[in-house]
């Protein structure tokens, strides 16, 4: 069964309208990191101070998320210090920030770092750099404890989020051929990560249609196989299978191996990553500078955040590149860049919920939700009694298209969504209500590149990898995915390019 969004908005929001409120415990909340009216001040080529100082370094750094903080721990890794970041929000870490509560630290995006391939030599350096492996092992501590995933399907838990529970004959020879299928993409080595490892133009015409017209063409038509391709394709793309390139569909599947250690994960996330570098790079990093305008300069270039003219001689663009034609003169519009509109949230549980008399586990997930389930984040912890906890709850809005979900982020009010993520949840967790004290709710407007038809292969993407004059750009978008090692890839590989350079 599929659930369409908007009638399981419609349901959230009055399917409970007659029942009594009465003896259920208050909800607190509210938004929180909201930081797109920072955004609108650029879309909308709002006018800013003029500059009330300057200042030189080589190299500036724009954008805080992982891929800046990648291509500055490349920078202090080569003993080069001569560059600032300037991060637009409160904090850095774009989609790897975190939050904490009296009860853990939890989450706000990225959750985890599945465990590097052999390909992925910068994320295997980062690690053994932040001792995540240590002669030649993953530390067990890092590693996600049993159990992992969790699947709710016809009324009961199952483990892992492929659907296994009531499979038909016809269901079992499907995900056979599918399996087959992906493992010779997996060989072919045209499938990795970071991309440009593999990419060759041999299968660029998987690019020119969507996932669902690939399975169509494989005969593919059972429910829980097409259930789970729209579910992979929402989990790192945000989108559904007839909205994703069928190469970027394949490449869910194909790139990793099918069995693996990990993944790597703490309470807060990936904002674990991002706080260890932070604390390397000290003084480096700035924020609250929004980056307003870019161009060339008399010997390099000139960079403007508030009242402060930055002069340098290259500049690393790590912000998300579709805010590029909006801050970087002459620089060309982009057709090929949509981002998926995301909504997180985290809920404080004073206690855990019945959960229908199934081991929590790490990631839990519901077949027939539009929603991509809920991380718990006290589960590595090393407590032996766990009362309290926060889960950190996923929702790609992948029906309908980017900008109207957009609109409706923005438009919806904080009830709404605490009552629509409180309906999903009491569908599986009853007593959900009398458990949860606090919803708090991050609304994330472009919060990932979104592999649509075309996409990967396009031609200004192509362009945008290359450095524009004294700009290299770093942003995970331009791998088409957004996911950290691409992130990482393309912070390191622009820092890189400023060092040659210089």
């Amino acid at each position: 069964m599929t659930v369409s969004r908007r009638d399981f908005l419609k349901a959230g929001a009055a399917g409970l309208i007659g029942l009594s409120r009465k003896t259920e415990p208050r909800i607190e909340g509210s938004f929180v990191n909201d930081s797109f009216s920072l955004g609108h001040l650029l879309r909308d080529r709002h006018s800013f101070p003029s500059p009330s100082r300057s200042e030189k370094h080589a190299v500036v750094i724009v954008g805080g998320g992982i891929a800046g903080l990648s291509a500055a721990w490349r920078l202090q890794k080569r003993n080069f210090t001569d560059f600032v970041l300037l991060e637009m929000n409160p904090e850095a870490g774009g989609n790897a920030r975190s939050g904490r509560n009296d009860v853990t630290a939890y989450p706000w995006a990225a959750h985890y770092v599945p465990v590097p391939g052999p390909k992925a030599v910068y994320v295997l350096e980062l690690f053994e750099d932040l001792g995540v492996f240590k002669n030649g092992r993953w530390q067990e501590r890092y590693l996600c404890f049993s159990p992992q995933e969790r699947l709710f399907l016809y009324g009961r838990w199952q483990d892992g989020i492929e659907p296994a529970v009531g499979r038909t004959d016809h269901d079992r020879e499907q995900f056979s051929r599918f399996a087959d299928l992906m493992a010779g993409h997996r060989s072919s080595g045209e499938f990795t990560i970071p991309i440009d490892r593999g990419l060759s133009s041999r299968t660029s015409a998987l690019d020119r249609l969507s996932f669902a017209d690939w399975l169509a063409q494989h005969r593919f038509d059972s429910n829980l196989l097409t259930w789970y391709a729209n579910y992979a394709c929402r989990d790192d793309y945000g989108a559904l299978a007839r909205d994703t390139s069928a190469w970027a569909g394949i490449h869910y599947f194909a790139s990793r191996e099918p069995e693996e250690k990990g993944p790597l994960t703490w309470p807060e996330g990936n904002a674990w990553i991002t706080h260890r570098l932070l604390e390397r790079l000290g003084s480096l990093v700035r924020v609250n500078q929004i980056v307003h305008r870019i161009e060339p300069a008399s010997r390099g270039v000139s960079v403007r955040a508030g009242d402060v003219e930055y002069l340098a001689d290259f500049v690393i663009f790590a912000a998300p590149t579709f805010l590029a034609p909006y801050v970087v003169e002459k620089f060309p519009p982009l057709a090929n860049f949509i981002y998926s509109p995301w909504l997180t949230a985290n809920l404080t549980l004073e206690r855990l919920p019945d959960s229908r008399g199934a081991e929590p586990a790490w990631d839990s997930v519901f077949l027939d939700s539009p929603t991509l389930g809920y991380v718990d984040a006290t589960h590595q912890s090393l407590r032996t009694f766990i009362d309290r906890t926060v889960w950190t709850f996923y929702w790609a809005l992948a029906e309908g298209t980017p900008s109207e979900n957009r609109a409706m982020l923005l438009q919806r009010d904080w009830n709404y969504w605490k009552e629509a993520i409180l309906h999903d949840l009491e569908r599986v967790h009853r007593d959900i209500r009398q458990c949860v004290s606090r919803i708090d709710v991050m609304r994330i407007g472009h919060a990932m590149v979104r592999p649509a038809v075309g996409a990967i292969f396009a031609a200004d993407r192509r362009r945008a990898q290359q450095p524009f004059g004294r700009i290299c750009f770093a942003n995970s978008d331009l791998s088409g995915i957004s996911i950290f090692e691409e992130a990482q890839y393309r912070g390191v590989r622009a820092a890189e390019c400023v060092l040659e350079h210089l």
